[in-house]
Parts: C-alpha cells; structure tokens; sequence
C-alpha cells in the first residue's frame, strides 16, 4: 500500500489569522517535487488563486532546510531530495464565505482548497490530516466538525482524519469552534447539522424538517453508493446568505434569525430560504457532486473548465430545490408559487436575458456571472434562475404533452444512472438528446430556442395547462421581489430606470438599464443622486418622489459624477410590467387538476 501523504493544519495565531500547514511526502519526485495550490473551488466557478493567500512557505528533511522556488503564481518546486520531504507554510485566512478559510479567537474555518496544496504527479494517493487544537486557553471548548473519515480522533475531536485521495481531502470543509449539534438519520445514513452563531434554534424542528427534505430527495434519485454519513455546517450570523456543496457535506451561511425558535409554528418568509438552500445543496448530492459534465472529469483546478452545462448543475438544481419542499409537504402550492414568480420575475427584470442565452452563460461563468461589473444587468443572464425557468418549462412541456407518461422526473432518474452511478461526465448535449429518448418527443426546437437562444419562455402557455395562470405587473418598489398580487394603487405610475444604493450614506446609481429614463437622460453607474427638481433627496425617499410624476413629465436630476456637479434632463416613462405573481385557476376540470397534483405532489 501506497505510503499517504501526511497534512497537518494548526491554529498558529489566531489573532493575526494565521493557519500552519505542513505537508509531508514520504517518496518525493527525485527530479524535485512540485506542489500546487488550487486556482478555484469546485461549485464556485471563477479563478481565486488560493496560492495568494499563503504569507511564507519553506521545505525541510531530515530538520534541513531544502531550497525552495517560486514556479507560478499557484507552484513551488523543492530541490532533489531522496528522503521524506515537509512543506512547511503560514497561511492568511480572513475569509468569511462558504468558499475559504477563515480564522480568529472565536472559532476557525477551512476549505481545503484555501489551505492544502497538491503534491503533483501524486494527487491519486491516500491522505491523512491531522488537525491540532491552538494553544489554550483559546478553542478550550472547541468542537470539529467536519464529514471527512476518522482515523484515530474521537467524533467531534481533533486528531488524524482520512481522505482516499486529494481530491477527496479537498472535498471536507471543517468548522472548528463552539458548535450546536444535532444529529438524524436518514434512509439508514447518519445525518448531522453543526451550528456555528449564537441562535436559539429549536434544534429538534430542524432536524426534523431537514430529514424530512433529504428523504423527499433520496427516495428520488436513490442512495449513493458512497453516501454513507453527510453533515450540513451553517454559520448563521446576523445576516448573510450562501451555500456550497460537497459530496458529503455543504457549507452553508443564513441569518439566524432565518432559524425556527422553540415555539415558532408554521414555515416564515425567512425559513423558507433557509430551507430552500439546504433542499438546493443537498440536491447538489447527485447533481453536480457525483453527475458531472465531462468537462470536470477528471476536474482540473489549475485553471477555467468551461461548459454550456451550468444551466443543467444549477438552473435544474434550482428547480428542484423549492419544489421539492411542496412536494414533501414543507409549504403550501400557494408558497410555492409565490416562489416561482419570484424566480420569473428575476429573470424578467434582467435586460441580459435578450443578449445572452443560458449555455453562454455557462460558459462565461467564471469571467462575466462572477465578476459582474455595472453593466451586468444588461448584458448577463443567471443560469441558476433561467436554468430554472427552463427545467420548469421542460418539466411541464413533457407533461402536456405525453399526457403525463414522461417527466423530467423520469429524465432526471435515467441520467443519474447513466452518468451519476457511473461517473461518466455528461456530454454536453447529454441532457437534450436524453429527454428525447426518454420522452419520444421532437425537442430540437425547444432547446434551441430556451438554452442557446434568448426569446422569451413559453411559461405562460405551459403554466395554463397545469391550472396557473401567469399575471405580469409593474414593480412597487425596491423591496418588491414579486410574487405577489398588488393593488393598482400601491404602483408607480413610473420607474427612473435604474437601481439606486446606498454609498457613504449617499444614493448612488449601482446599474442603469437599457433603454430606461436614466440612460436616455445620460446617467452613468456610479453617479451620485443630489437632487431631484432642485429638491434634496435621500434613497429612502427616492421611492416616494417617485410616485408623484406621470408618464411625459420631465425632471432636473442632480448628480455628482466623481467631483464634478451636473445637472441632466430626464422623462419619466411607464413602469414596465415585469413583475410576476402567479395564481390558482379555480375553475378547472377533473383531468387538469390531476395533471397539476401529479406536478407538484410527485
């Protein structure tokens, strides 16, 4: 058996969030080992170059120091060295999200990724990590939580873990500080939940609903083979928002007050999104984790790994996330179709939409959706909400039109067994040609036009064949995220066409839309809103002044551009109708009120 590599990571100085990390090869490559960090972390598509985050890196053997060269911006090389060779480095982390590293007095949190470098040449090796406690007194009552196998550490405790290789190293975040935890089981495979964030969750509710959504999955797709254990680690602060996947666990951030206290019944606005992301990450299990597009296999963290198939991995993700909650009895249709107008109407607020199709948005991931610059709302499409959009519609197209003899349902279970519980990649027209073989069906022009074209979807038509009805209206304001109905008086008359925020307490102009009152009148991103007709205005206000213009009337805008004073011309237009809520046909027969159960009750 192949000798592992040995990881050590120890809280050196919590303080200045510094991580020791070292690394030992016992067969180092005799023409001089390389050592890697990775570019990006699987689940975040954008280059992040990890490497930056290290402060010093050395090589020892035998107590020696062996030399050391920069090779990149992400690789050392070791000199030859014929014994046991450690790679010593200082790591930075003071990064909070669910994809870094993350270290202070009050608890420490790492990806492996931001952390561990790959020995090259040797990554298909076993590994063994062992984690060591800080120096009391800080972390006295420090817990680890973390999915990755034991090898001699007590459950919860520091000590020496296991991974088959580095890719599976790579694959555990751990969350090491004072943590809640609560423990279910599911399907016969233990289940936990780590809470990190002074809450007063009610601890039995959550995992009783958590089953309740990871059986609804399981009893979908099936068990993986090699799921035997999962952990859920949330960090719930005050506010925030994120999750990312593993395969034997998820990294997740939500707002505490987004958790059910003792006592709280039925399901809140608030935890409704918390248990969106846990659905949408747990899904991640099959979807994305062990059903991958070809591109990812083998994974390539060096650098980019394009595909058109995002919109698959998240966009079908995210379709199946939410539904999956009515469909196990978590809400009501009535929730869940405030939900889905809420998607729409993201969607529908996006110029991006006409200009970018879901595979460009795909394969642009990792330079335009994760580094949105001011014009991005003009010119990018999400392939989370449209790819969810777009499964919505295909879901409800097979349905119609098989008489409910094929669903995406059926799709989903043929290509899981085809790619997922083989551990082929996905070709990239995988899904397509899949859903006519499945389904018999012509699709061709239906892919066409929703995954590599930018028209608008057929989602009104499709929604009326399951008993919905799609309405459109005007926003009525900046916390209106849709979904809802709105009395006639409760909207503007008008929109300035673009989106305001709040910088150093002043408003400023974050985007401008195409075409909208703002842009004519040569507003630029960036702009700071004085005035409006002479008449000081805060962001707060903005939305009331609003309301007092019609469509024609024109205005004096003020605004600083950098230093420089300017006063532009702008006219008010109509409000757009891009706000969707959708709604319950009451009067449908026997057959379309069997074909929406089916739908949504699986």
């Amino acid at each position: 058996m192949a000798t592992p590599h040995r990881y050590t990571i120890w809280p050196k100085d919590p303080a200045a969030h510094l991580f020791e990390v070292r690394l030992t090869v016992a067969n180092p490559n005799p023409k001089g080992q390389v050592f890697a960090m990775p570019a990006w972390i699987p689940g975040s598509y954008m280059i992040r170059d990890y490497a930056k985050h290290v402060v010093t890196a050395r090589a020892e053997s035998d107590g020696r120091d062996v030399a050391l060269r920069k090779l990149d911006k992400s690789r050392w090389q070791a000199a030859v060295s014929d014994r046991e060779l450690t790679l010593v480095l200082e790591v930075f982390a003071h990064d909070e999200s669910v994809r870094g590293a993350h270290l202070d007095l009050t608890h420490a949190f790492f990806n492996g990724t931001c952390v561990f470098p790959a020995v090259d040449g040797q990554e298909e090796l076993p590994c063994e990590l062992e984690i060591i406690a800080p120096e009391k007194p800080i972390g006295k009552n420090w817990r680890v939580a973390t999915s990755m196998n034991s090898k001699s550490a007590e459950k919860y405790g520091f000590g020496s873990y296991i991974a088959n290789d580095y890719e599976e190293l790579i694959d555990h975040p751990v969350e090491i500080g004072e943590l809640s935890i609560g423990e279910f089981e599911v399907r016969g495979v233990p289940h936990a939940i780590a809470i990190r964030g002074k809450t007063r969750a009610d601890m039995a509710r959550l995992c009783h609903d958590l089953q309740t959504i990871c059986d609804h999955h399981m009893s979908f797709l099936g068990t993986p083979a090699d799921l035997d254990r999962y952990l859920f680690l949330l960090n719930a602060p005050g506010s925030g928002y994120g999750g990312l996947e593993h395969r034997w666990s998820s990294a997740l951030i939500c707002g505490r007050d987004n958790l059910p206290a003792r006592g709280d019944e039925g399901v809140s606005d608030e935890y409704r999104t918390f248990l969106g992301l846990v659905s949408h990450e747990y899904f991640h299990l099959w979807n994305v984790k062990r059903m991958k597009p070809a591109a990812f296999t083998p994974i390539d963290l060096s650098q980019e790994s394009h595909t058109d198939l995002l919109w698959v991995f998240e966009g079908v993700t995210s379709y199946y996330d939410d539904l999956a909650l009515v469909r196990c009895g978590m809400i009501e249709m009535k929730s869940y179709l405030e939900l889905l107008g809420q998607t729409i109407t993201r969607v529908n607020r996006s110029g991006g939409r006409r200009k970018q199709s879901v595979a460009e948005s795909s394969f642009d991931a990792w330079t335009k959706f994760y580094k949105q610059d001011a014009n991005a709302a003009n010119a990018i499409i999400s392939y989370y909400a449209k790819g969810a959009l777009i499964a919505l519609a295909l879901d409800l197209k097979l349905r119609s039109e098989t008489q409910g003899s094929c669903t995406l349902d059926d799709v989903m279970k043929q290509a899981w067994q085809r790619w997922g519980e083989t551990g082929e990649g996905m070709p990239e027209d995988g899904l397509e040609k899949l859903s006519v073989e499945v389904s018999g069906l012509d699709l061709e022009d239906f892919f066409d036009a929703t995954v590599r074209g930018t028209g608008e979807l057929p989602l009104e038509t499709l929604l009326k064949t399951h008993g919905i009805s799609y309405n459109l209206r005007c926003s009525a304001g900046g916390e209106d995220r849709g979904g809802k109905a709105k009395k006639e008086s409760e909207l503007p008359a008008v929109w300035l066409g673009a989106t305001l925020g709040n910088k150093n307490g002043a408003p400023v102009f974050t985007a401008v839309h195409n075409g909208g009152p703002a842009e004519i009148a040569g507003i630029a991103p960036g702009d700071e809103l004085v005035a409006l007709d002479g008449l000081r205005i805060s962001l707060a206000g903005c939305e009331t002044r609003t309301r007092r213009y019609h469509v024609g009337d024109k205005s004096e805008v003020t605004v600083f551009r950098g230093d420089e004073l300017m006063t532009l011309r702008l006219t008010w237009t109509a409000a757009p109708a891009d706000t969707c809520y959708l709604t319950e046909d009451d009067d449908v027969d026997d057959a379309l009120m069997l074909r929406r159960n089916a739908w949504l009750a699986r």
